[in-house]
């Protein structure tokens, strides 16, 4: 019985973790502050702004290449919350089966 009860507390744990990474939020920039993306550490987008005065129009590729690092960083750091905030219930995993 003691074990299914430290279970039940572990995956509480586990799902409290997992619902607060919604709260845990990254903003990354690009081209200085042409591009802002906020990601989420649900890895999820929140949002993203161009501002117009800071990007050339004849020049898109220079906005996509913002873009892609925006995201490219933002997930990375996004990444990174989500470990650092569910490895210490990971290693407790193992003792509930999964």
């Amino acid at each position: 019985m003691g074990a299914t009860m430290d279970q039940m507390k572990m995956l509480n744990q586990l799902r409290k973790a997992q619902k607060s990474l919604k709260n845990e939020v990254v903003e990354v920039e690009a081209g200085d502050g042409a591009v802002v993306v906020q990601i989420n550490g649900e890895l999820k987008i929140k949002s993203v702004k161009i501002d117009p005065e800071r990007v050339d129009l004849d020049d898109i590729s220079e906005l996509e290449h913002w873009v892609e690092d925006c995201m490219r960083d933002g997930y990375a750091k996004a990444q990174e919350i989500a470990a650092d905030k569910m490895k210490p219930l990971m290693g407790s995993l193992g003792n509930l089966g999964l």
